[in-house]
């Protein structure tokens, strides 16, 4: 099995940036694609971000384009999400999720999940 680990959120203030960490471990960890979701009270899990197994081919979702980068550090088995010039609409609690495939940019496709970190954005 796998088990992820999130850190790095936080409150700011909108316009500010924040670095999200995805520790991973278990056997084979850094061979699975992993990414970002995030949740809202009282709404669905959406996708934020996702990275092969590579560490090619970055993925976002449209509402995130050119703010957030995800990279990844296979050596230390952690992924990462950077993300700059929050809005008040980002806040939500992200979660870090890998999959068993070379994509994951689905709810369904995700094998295992973190916990979650909360983000949260004043305006």
């Amino acid at each position: 099995q796998v088990q992820l680990v999130e850190s790095g959120g936080g409150l700011v203030q909108a316009g500010d940036s924040l670095r999200l960490s995805c520790a991973a471990s278990g056997r084979t960890a850094s061979t699975y694609a992993m990414a970002w979701f995030r949740q809202a009270p009282g709404k669905e899990r959406e996708f934020v971000a996702s990275i092969t197994y590579s560490g090619g081919s970055p993925y976002y979702t449209d509402s995130v384009k050119g703010r957030f980068t995800i990279s990844r550090d296979n050596a230390k088995n952690t992924v990462y999400l950077q993300m700059n010039s929050l809005k008040p609409e980002d806040t939500a609690v992200y979660s870090c999720a890998a999959g068993v495939w070379v994509v994951l940019t689905t709810t369904q496709e995700a094998a295992y999940w973190g916990q979650g970190t909360q983000v949260t954005v004043s305006s």
